[in-house]
């Protein structure tokens, strides 16, 4: 199987006059949800606090209580209100008035799951293209897991573990397009996933690589900075300066050989700057009184 499909791409909606982008959050997945769910309550709070209208999108799950159990916790954290529209068919997407509910939405969470069961049977529907539309007029998207995975426009589909990045490792498909500036992978210290992510990310160093740990959250905010939240860490990979990438040449499950690649770790509170590509480490935590 070839490591990168040819694909139609989808790309971001363009920002409407007096609007701004909505905040994108990829979770790394198995987040925080009882004791102190931190990133799930600050995403009540970017999708609006206490007037927060939140959808969930459980389609990649195939649990029958994903929908309601998160339900549930928005509503618990604040939310003035949460629902559940669960796409489970392609003509499921086409329906006018859970479309209509959607358009109301101030916050869209995608849970885990199947990410491919999320891109066969919402991609290129009428829900995709109003997901896109809401978050270029403010709206809050994000998810867990494979909900994670596809919000941006190259999306990994599937491939294996390791650290060392190899020709046909990872195989791509169109994700949701809300922004071509990463390519999120997830569950990523937990599975072993450097190899792959470097591995997509050597076909071309426009984007940004962002391996997120579980319980950990990228909130990608509408200036173009990134706030890291939750437990774990984010490896961010970034290739803008790549000074060479073996990928042309190598045969599948080769060693691919990619030189002047700058890796940053960045932890609850870093911060990273996509114009400026500059990562801001957390301030020192106070001193102890004694």
């Amino acid at each position: 199987m070839r490591a990168l499909r040819e694909v139609c791409l989808v790309s971001p909606a363009r920002i409407e006059e007096h609007h701004t982008r909505g905040w994108i959050v990829p979770v790394g997945g198995a987040e925080e949800k009882e004791q102190d769910p931190v990133i799930l309550r600050r995403f009540v709070e970017v999708s609006g606090g206490a007037g927060a209208r939140i959808i969930v999108i459980p389609t990649a799950s195939r649990l029958p209580d994903t929908g309601a159990r998160y339900e549930k916790i928005f509503r618990q954290l604040g939310a003035h209100s949460a629902r559940a529209l669960p796409f489970e068919h392609r003509a499921d997407a086409e329906r006018e008035d859970w479309l209509g509910v959607l358009e109301q939405a101030t916050g869209v969470f995608f849970t885990g799951g199947n990410q491919l069961q999320l891109s066969t049977i919402l991609g290129g529907t009428p829900v995709a293209k109003s997901i896109r539309r809401l978050n270029a007029r403010g709206v809050t998207v994000g998810g867990t897991s494979a909900g994670a995975a596809i919000l941006s426009e190259h999306m990994i589909a599937f491939g294996q573990g390791g650290a060392t990045p190899k020709a046909g490792l990872a195989s791509l498909a169109p994700g949701f397009g809300l922004t071509n500036r990463v390519v999120i992978d997830q569950h990523f210290r937990q599975r072993d996933r450097l190899g792959r992510l470097l591995s997509v990310l050597a076909f071309n160093p426009f984007a940004v690589g962002i391996g997120l740990d579980e319980d950990t959250a990228a909130f990608l905010g509408p200036d173009d900075v990134m706030h890291v939240d939750g437990a774990g860490a984010i490896t961010l990979v970034d290739v803008a300066n790549l000074e060479h990438s073996s990928m042309a040449f190598a045969k599948p499950g080769q060693p691919i050989c990619l030189t002047g690649i700058k890796l940053h770790i960045l932890t609850k509170g870093a911060r990273y700057n996509f114009v400026t590509r500059e990562a801001v480490p957390p301030l020192p935590p106070p001193d102890d009184d004694d």
